[in-house]
């Protein structure tokens, strides 16, 4: 139970290079349904359509990564409770 807890962090390149990449295609898309030959209620629809998905993309994200957090912790709660009946067992004692 004296392990030391890894703590997993990116690097400043990788966040740089995710908000890069979105920024990069959210000005695409955004571009693209300026110029798109249709009627203003038309792009106004795909427009909001964009930042519903967007919206909907963290909110996805956030509770994946809620619940591997919070299996982590299961884990390690039950991890505990096996390493302690492991260091109070005694195989030589008689029943």
């Amino acid at each position: 139970m004296s392990e030391t807890q890894v703590k997993q962090q990116n690097t400043a390149a990788y966040y740089g290079q995710a908000v890069a990449s979105f920024g990069v295609a959210l000005a695409a898309v955004t571009v693209g349904i300026v110029q798109l030959d249709a009627d203003a209620w038309v792009r106004g629809f795909l427009g909001i359509a964009v930042l519903y998905l967007t919206t909907s993309a963290f909110t996805l994200a956030k509770v994946i990564r809620d619940r591997q957090e919070a299996g982590q912790i299961v884990s390690r709660v039950d991890q505990a409770r096996i390493d302690k009946l492991l260091a109070e067992h005694d195989p030589f004692q008689k029943v």
